[in-house]
């Protein structure tokens, strides 16, 4: 799959995930509207990780001539989001709670900062 078309699947499961993601930390929570637009959120985010996973780093280091640092954040979601489904089910609202913030500050905001980076593609798309 080539890169241009990687990138393009990122961003169709990155922005929606951004927007729920938002939406999400700003509503009630435990509404039925809240659970479903949370089991999306967390299926975006799953799948954008697993999207990054084929995306080579363009800049920096790369183990196995593949991962950079950045992809540390992939691996990341895929540990956050089982586990913060994992809590809310067993009724630990507090770890869920935690994880998923943690998620969005991590997962979207600081990885998506690193995206606006000098080299980077959508600072080249964007500036």
């Amino acid at each position: 799959m080539s890169y241009s078309l990687l990138t393009y699947l990122h961003l169709s499961t990155i922005l929606p995930a951004f927007i729920l993601g938002t939406y999400l930390l700003f509503s009630r929570k435990g509404s039925p509207i809240h659970k479903l637009l949370g089991k999306i959120y967390m299926l975006l985010m799953l799948s954008t990780a697993l999207i990054t996973l084929f995306m080579s780093a363009q800049l920096g280091p790369a183990l196995f001539n593949h991962f950079g640092y950045i992809h540390l954040f992939s691996f990341a979601v895929l540990y956050t989001v089982p586990n913060a489904y994992i809590a809310v089910k067993n009724g630990n609202i507090k770890k869920h709670k935690l994880s998923m913030i943690g998620l969005y500050v991590g997962g979207l905001l600081i990885a998506g900062s690193f995206t606006l980076g000098p080299g980077r593609l959508l600072n080249d798309w964007l500036f």
